[in-house]
C-alpha cells in the first residue's frame, strides 16, 4: 500500500474512516469514475497501468468492489474495500482520525462569545407561559438566545410535555428542582439522543413542503463524531470545518446522494433549494446552525467572531463540554439561593438565581412585567388571582410562598391577599362618561325624556354618569328639549 499515489490513499482512507464502504456516487464524485471498458478497448488502453483516476488505481489493484447492499431505508450501491482485505488494510493505516478543517485565525477568533445556562431560565418562562395557556410565539423573547418555538421542540424531545404542550406536572417538577449543572445535562442528553428534535426543519429562512422526511438523529450523531476529533481549548475555524464536510461527507444526511426529492424553499426568494448547487444553503445552514445553534445554546461549544455582535466565524469546547458530553452536570454552575423582593403595590422582582420552582409558581399568580438585567418581575391583580384560582390555586398558598421566600411581606399586601381569599375583589377603576348640567332642572327633565335609559349613577344635582358610547343621543335628546351641549375630552 505504501506505494500508492496520494489520491488514490486518500480514497482508501475515506473507506476505512466508513468502515470500508462508501456510496458509489459520493466515491466516484470525489475521487474519479471508474471506466466501463469492454475486453478489446482494456486490452488496447491498459487501464491497469495508465489508470484516470484515483478510483480506478484501486479498482485495478483490486482494493475495491462495486455492489448493491440492502442498507436502510434503501438498497443502495457502494465502492467497498472486500472483507478479505479489511483487516489487512487496517493493519497498514496506522494513522488516527484527523480533524476536518483547520485552526481559527487570529481574527477568526478575535471576539469570543462564552457559553451560558439562560436556557434554563427561558425554559422555566416558556414552562410556566404554557400552563397558563399562553402561546409561545406571542412571549417577549427579543432577547432570548434561543427562539420560544425551538425551545417548545427541545422540551417535547425531554419529555417534559404532553401531546397538547402541556407541562407533565412531576417531570417537570423535578426537572425546575433539580441543580442547575443537573439540568442542563438533561437537556443535553435529551437533545443529543432525540429523533424527534429535527434541526433541519427548524432552520431559519427556508421552509419545508411536501411529504418526504428526514433523520436528524443520523445527521446529528455523524456531525458530534466529527467534532469530537477537533482538538480541545483551540478554536476551530466554522467555514473551514463545514468546506471540509463539504469536500469529504457532502451526503451526511441524505440517503444515496438525493439531492432532489427534498421539497425545500427560500423564504426570501421563493426558490426550490434543490440539486447539489443547494448544498450550502440546506446541508452547509444545517452544519452552522447545529454548531452555533444548540451546541452553544446548550453549554458546549463557545463562539467566536471576526467583528463584534457579527456572524460566528468559530468555534471550541467549552469548559462545560467534557461533562455534558457524557450526561454529566458540569462544575461551576451557581446555586439557586436568592429571596423574593415584594413590595406593597403587589410588585414582585425574582432576581436571576431565584430557584426556577419557585419562579414558575409565582409566574402562575400573577401578571407578568418586564425583565431587567436578568430579573423577573410579576405583579399580583385581580385579574391574576382568579387566573390562578381556575386552575385550584389559591390566594392563601401565595402569601405563604412570599413569606417562605422574601424577607418580609408588607402587610398591606398580606391583608389584602386574605380579604381577596375571603370576599374577592374590594374595589374596582372603570372608565366612565360624566355629564355635568347648568342646573338641576335640566337633569330633570333629562330623567323625563327617552335618553333616560342611558343615565347612570348621580353624582350630585348637577352630574350624573352615563353610559359610554350614548353621548350624541343624549346630546340630541338634550337638544330637543332645548339645551345645547357638547362633547369635551378634558375639564
Amino acid at each position: 500500500l505504501e506505494p500508492l499515489p496520494t489520491g488514490a490513499r486518500a480514497a482508501l482512507d475515506e473507506l476505512l474512516e466508513h468502515d470500508g464502504r462508501l456510496s458509489w456516487a459520493v466515491f466516484t464524485r470525489r475521487y474519479g469514475e471508474v471506466r466501463v471498458m469492454g475486453a478489446a478497448r482494456r486490452d488496447r488502453e491498459r487501464p491497469d497501468l495508465k489508470p484516470a483516476s484515483p478510483a480506478e488505481v484501486l479498482w485495478y489493484r483490486a482494493l475495491i468492489g462495486r455492489a448493491f447492499f440492502n442498507e436502510s431505508p434503501e438498497p443502495q450501491e457502494y465502492a467497498y474495500i472486500p472483507d478479505d482485505l479489511l483487516d489487512l488494510v487496517q493493519l497498514s493505516n496506522t494513522r488516527g482520525p484527523v480533524p476536518l478543517g483547520r485552526k481559527a485565525t487570529a481574527a477568526e477568533r478575535a471576539h469570543p462569545v462564552a457559553v451560558n445556562d439562560r436556557i434554563l431560565d427561558h425554559a422555566c418562562t416558556l414552562l410556566a407561559a404554557l400552563r397558563l395557556g399562553m402561546d409561545p410565539a406571542d412571549l417577549p423573547a427579543a432577547d432570548w438566545n434561543v427562539p420560544p418555538l425551538t425551545l417548545l421542540a427541545l422540551l417535547q424531545a425531554a419529555k417534559l410535555l404532553d401531546a397538547n404542550n402541556q407541562p407533565h406536572a412531576e417531570a417537570v417538577k423535578n426537572f425546575l428542582e433539580a441543580p442547575r449543572g443537573q439540568a442542563l445535562a438533561s437537556l443535553v442528553s435529551a437533545w443529543m439522543n432525540s429523533p424527534l428534535f429535527n434541526e433541519l426543519r427548524l432552520l431559519p429562512g427556508l421552509i419545508m413542503e411536501g411529504e418526504w422526511s428526514n433523520d436528524p438523529l443520523l445527521a446529528r450523531r455523524f456531525l458530534l463524531d466529527l467534532l469530537s476529533h477537533v482538538p480541545q481549548d483551540t478554536y476551530w475555524s466554522l467555514a473551514a470545518f463545514v468546506s471540509a464536510i463539504r469536500e469529504r461527507h457532502p451526503d451526511f444526511q441524505r440517503p444515496a446522494g438525493d439531492y432532489d426529492s427534498w421539497f425545500i424553499r427560500q423564504e426570501s426568494t421563493g426558490q426550490f433549494l434543490r440539486g447539489f448547487s443547494a448544498w450550502d444553503d440546506v446541508d452547509g445552514a444545517l452544519l452552522r446552525y447545529t454548531i452555533t445553534g444548540p451546541l452553544h445554546w446548550l453549554g458546549i461549544l463557545d463562539l467566536a467572531s471576526s467583528a463584534r455582535d457579527g456572524q460566528p466565524t468559530a468555534f471550541r469546547f467549552s469548559a462545560w463540554a467534557a461533562a455534558l458530553w457524557h450526561g454529566a452536570a458540569p462544575d461551576g454552575l451557581p446555586a439557586e439561593d436568592a429571596g423574593l423582593r415584594v413590595l406593597s403595590n403587589g410588585t414582585v422582582t425574582a432576581p436571576p438565581l431565584v430557584s426556577r420552582a419557585l419562579r414558575y409558581q409565582i409566574a402562575r399568580f400573577c401578571d407578568w412585567q418586564d425583565v431587567r438585567d436578568g430579573e423577573f418581575r410579576y405583579r399580583i391583580t385581580p385579574a391574576s388571582l382568579e387566573r390562578a384560582r381556575q386552575q385550584g390555586l389559591k390566594a392563601g398558598q401565595l402569601l405563604a410562598l412570599l413569606r417562605r421566600h422574601s424577607p418580609a411581606v408588607p402587610p398591606p399586601l398580606a391583608l389584602a391577599l386574605d380579604r381577596w381569599e375571603q370576599q374577592g375583589v374590594q374595589a374596582a377603576i372603570r372608565p366612565a362618561v360624566l355629564l355635568r348640567v347648568g342646573s338641576p332642572d335640566i337633569l330633570a327633565a333629562l330623567r323625563q325624556s327617552r335618553a333616560a335609559r342611558f343615565l347612570r349613577e348621580p353624582l350630585s344635582p348637577t352630574a350624573v354618569l352615563i353610559n359610554p358610547g350614548s353621548e350624541e343621543k343624549v346630546l340630541l335628546a338634550l337638544a330637543e328639549l332645548g339645551y345645547l351641549g357638547e362633547v369635551t375630552t378634558s375639564e
